[in-house]
């Protein structure tokens, strides 16, 4: 079991979960703007089955999709990290970055400032070669994160295996950083 730590920028703190952030955590996940490009989670439950999941990796290893706060007020606003993808991917092994934050703080640069103290930490503190990140190609947003990120998108889309065959969002695009093109902004 590895020492959980928590990373702060200048206005965000990614820091393991807590009991406070449950409540959030689901009426973020039942927010149709924020789930869009994601597949549902049906209810409190699976949310909080979810959230279990994502702690315990934090546990286990010390780093993953940490809980995001505003430092200013200690307000919870989602998720950003790193970590191994729960799926069997085309490109696996590997480690991924991500986000989900409430629409309520969409549009303030908090994903792209997050994913870069993230990508510091999985580069310097970790000394990982790649770094990727995919989502439906359909998610400008999140594209457009990746891209601030200095990520590059490969030419070929794939088949998301956790996502039904045939569903709108099951056609993923990747993008990928490595080590040598990383530098923080």
């Amino acid at each position: 079991m590895a020492e959980p730590l928590d990373i702060t920028t200048e206005r965000l703190r990614l820091r393991p979960w807590q009991d406070s952030d449950r409540a959030p955590f689901a009426a973020m996940c039942a927010d149709p703007a924020v789930m869009e490009f994601l597949l549902p989670v049906p209810d409190r439950a699976a949310s909080d089955a979810l959230l279990d999941r994502v702690q315990a990796g934090i546990t286990a290893r010390g780093w993953g999709f940490w809980a995001v706060e505003l430092r200013s007020t200690q307000t919870f606003i989602g998720f950003i990290g790193i970590q191994v993808p729960g799926a069997q991917l085309p490109f696996s092994p590997c480690v991924e970055i991500g986000w989900r934050l409430a629409a309520a703080h969409w549009g303030r640069g908090y994903a792209t400032e997050g994913a870069r103290a993230a990508l510091a930490y999985g580069f310097e503190r970790l000394g990982l070669d790649e770094i990727v990140a995919f989502t439906t190609v359909h998610n400008q947003r999140s594209r457009a994160v990746m891209q601030r990120l200095g990520m590059q998108a490969d030419p070929d889309t794939f088949k998301h295996p956790a996502v039904p065959s045939g569903h709108p969002l099951q056609e993923h695009v990747l993008y990928r950083l490595p080590r040598n093109r990383w530098g923080p902004a």
